[in-house]
């Protein structure tokens, strides 16, 4: 029986190195091999992870034995890159988030994945932190009675430059607005512990910079529990990041989650000492939830338990995001029922698309 997974990173930015700091502990995973397009980059993260160096995954995966590959390219391209992958190779998949733009390309890709008869995992590390965690045990124990409301609130500074710093950030085709690219994490929390949604109703606007998406949204949310809800997230605030927290009322108590994502129980009336027990110090918005994604991922793939996020329940909340986007697009209330895409959200750039896509090979070795 295989003691550890093989893994090879696809994409070498920030996000990346911040796996190999989580990797370091988790003896279940070995990474062998890292690719990026840009030389300068996948070099500095091979040296980081001692493992070897890639500029066209195809010629990785044709050479390195590996279990799992972890996707951590723009997110406007991961529809092609897996597709791409397993259309090529037999391997899982981990990827980052959010893990498509658009419900379709999910559904293809899981799709893809039975009929190769490999796992697609999507990365919702934040649902693993301590906090998080402890609110999710009240909520499933009674503790905090039944749910009445569930807020989102991210206020964070996102200025003209960081917009200009890739031209696929903030456009409908690679990235998202503020709800997709900074918000998902705090939206499928709410997701996590309040449950599914029946109906939203938004507004987003532009209003601290000029992305071609959002960078301001307030939205409305019924729950089928019965419960209401509210998004407030902006990139708008200045001159820095202020705020991201999670509330939860219920009928017995409040909780209330916040730190730069999720890490730190503010609130907890049930048990207000939870509050510092349950509460973690980060150095970055990562968090420490990937350390554990990796471990619970080694697990399946090394004695079949289940995933840490199956792909369809991750898959529910690229629905949530299309159906708020949808409902700012008509003005109005949408089911999620309904199933409804976005008009715009993951519309196809081939500009921006063409230049992260990698030739397949001539003949594959595997």
């Amino acid at each position: 029986m295989k003691k550890n997974i093989k893994v090879a990173i696809i994409g070498c930015g920030r996000v990346s190195f911040h796996h190999a700091e989580m990797l370091r502990d988790v003896s279940e995973v070995k990474v062998v091999a890292c690719c990026d397009l840009i030389k300068e980059k996948v070099e500095k993260l091979a040296g980081e992870l001692n493992c070897r160096a890639y500029l066209n995954y195809h010629e990785m995966l044709q050479e390195e034995e590996v279990d799992l590959v972890t996707l951590a390219t723009p997110t406007g391209v991961h529809f092609e890159h897996v597709q791409d992958i397993l259309n090529h190779y037999k391997v899982n998949i981990l990827l980052e988030k959010p893990m498509v733009l658009k419900v379709s390309d999910g559904l293809e890709l899981k799709r893809l994945a039975v009929q190769k008869e490999v796992r697609i995992f999507p990365v919702y590390q934040n649902r693993l932190n301590k906090s998080v965690q402890r609110v999710k045990s009240a909520l499933l124990n009674g503790e905090l009675g039944d749910i009445v409301l569930g807020t989102v609130r991210v206020r964070w500074c996102r200025p003209q430059r960081y917009y200009d710093l890739a031209a696929w950030r903030g456009t409908y085709s690679m990235d998202g607005g503020a709800y997709v690219n900074q918000g998902i994490h705090f939206i499928d929390i709410l997701r996590y512990l309040a449950g599914e949604i029946q109906a939203v109703n938004s507004c987003f606007a532009r209003l601290g910079a000029k992305p071609e998406a959002e960078d301001t949204g307030v939205s409305l949310l019924r729950f089928e529990n019965g419960a209401l809800g509210q998004l407030e997230i902006t990139m708008a605030a200045r001159p820095h990041d202020y705020e991201a927290s999670i509330s939860i009322v219920g009928s017995k108590g409040l909780a209330v989650l916040g730190g730069w994502c999720a890490n730190k129980l503010l609130t907890f009336s049930p048990n207000p000492e939870d509050e510092q027990i349950f509460s973690e110090e980060v150095p970055m918005a990562y968090g420490f939830g990937h350390r554990e994604v990796y471990r619970r991922v080694a697990k399946v793939l090394l004695e079949e338990n289940n995933p840490p996020v199956e792909f369809e329940d991750g898959l529910n909340t690229i629905r949530l995001l299309h159906a708020l986007y949808r409902s700012n697009e008509e003005q109005k209330w949408i089911k999620l029922a309904d199933q409804l895409e976005s008009f715009r959200l993951g519309e196809r750039n081939e500009k921006l698309l063409t230049p992260y896509l990698i030739k397949p090979p001539l003949v594959s070795t595997k």
